[in-house]
């Protein structure tokens, strides 16, 4: 029996799919009629600096609860805002008005995709990193191209093409050669990453070093609200990295920033110290320091609902276990 429409948006926000995803009809995809595209077009006119800030502090504020409960629940939200930010860019004419409304879709793109990701949608992340890149190319910035080009090559990473996805955080350094610092310093530790993962220990730890070198001390800039890597969040990223690569000396790092993540409103960072804690703990050798964060990152994980995290963490075999 087919849920009615109030139910289908219940379901697509507990699981955090799309109508496709769970079966359900699509609806009528049929353009608008000539009396109602000049009904938007009148409503795209309404769009002014005011209504597009608007639209920035709506994403602003899914960022902010992304970080403290996860992301299954804020997909629904985030695709409703983008439903209307998209529409509006379709018919708005001039690109003065249609550059900054590009801007929003960006953001709000790029955090569907990182929330799609998390919950392990990859055709999901897929897609809306390849809007939030067109509407960064109808925006004019190539910092927005640059951070959605990287972010899409985690999918990348999580589907197994390593090699492909080196290639594309290579490109996004490119484009954001003349990026701010702080962009550049994110690139640079997300290009880090792909080399652990890799397992390129030189290429690796040379590109955290040049994002320590980039990284300014002014970690908050106007036109990279979705950058972070104030306090311990580069450290944390690096220590992640030593994981990947099998670094003995990555226990020691991590413990010395898991409790200033722990202490701060990104939650997901914290669970994702735990597992890395509890992945370097079991290949050293210590099982129950390794039991004991596997413990505090699926308690964590089971509040956030991180599919990602999850299946990192299923990959840990106490020592003295045999493999699942």
């Amino acid at each position: 029996m087919m849920p009615e429409p109030p139910m289908r948006a219940v379901l697509r926000e507990i699981y955090g799919r799309t109508d496709d995803d769970l079966g359900f009809p699509s609806g009528d995809f049929a353009g608008p009629s000539g009396g109602e595209l000049a009904e938007r077009l009148i409503i795209a006119r309404r769009v002014d600096e005011q209504m597009i800030e608007l639209f920035r502090e709506e994403v602003i504020s899914v960022r902010h609860a992304d970080r403290r409960f996860g992301s299954a629940a804020r997909l629904e939200r985030l695709r409703g805002q983008i439903t209307e930010v998209e529409g509006l860019l379709r018919h708005t004419i001039l690109r003065r008005d249609r550059a900054p409304l590009a801007g929003v879709l960006v953001e709000a793109s790029t955090l569907a995709g990182w929330n799609s990701l998390d919950i392990g949608a990859l055709d999901q992340a897929w897609t809306h990193y390849e809007r939030a890149k067109y509407a960064a190319m109808e925006s004019g910035s190539a910092a927005l191209l640059a951070h959605a080009t990287a972010e899409q090559a985690f999918v990348l990473i999580d589907v197994g093409n390593v090699d492909d996805a080196l290639a594309l955080f290579a490109e996004a350094r490119s484009i954001g050669e003349r990026a701010p610092e702080l962009l550049r310093a994110w690139l640079a530790a997300a290009e880090g990453e792909g080399h652990a993962v890799a397992g390129h220990r030189d290429d690796a730890l040379r590109a955290f070093d040049e994002a320590d070198t980039l990284l300014p001390n002014e970690v908050v800039h106007p036109e990279l609200p979705f950058v972070f890597l104030g306090g311990s969040h580069l450290d944390r990223w690096r220590g992640n990295a030593m994981v990947h690569l099998g670094a003995p000396e990555a226990i020691e790092h991590l413990e010395r920033v898991v409790e200033d993540i722990g202490a701060t409103s990104f939650v997901r960072a914290g669970a994702a110290a735990y597992v890395d804690l509890a992945l370097a703990y079991s290949a050293a050798g210590d099982r129950e320091a390794a039991r004991t964060y596997a413990l505090q990152a699926r308690r964590v994980i089971s509040q956030v609902g991180s599919v990602r995290l999850r299946r990192r963490l299923e990959r840990l075999v106490l020592p003295g276990s045999r493999p699942a």
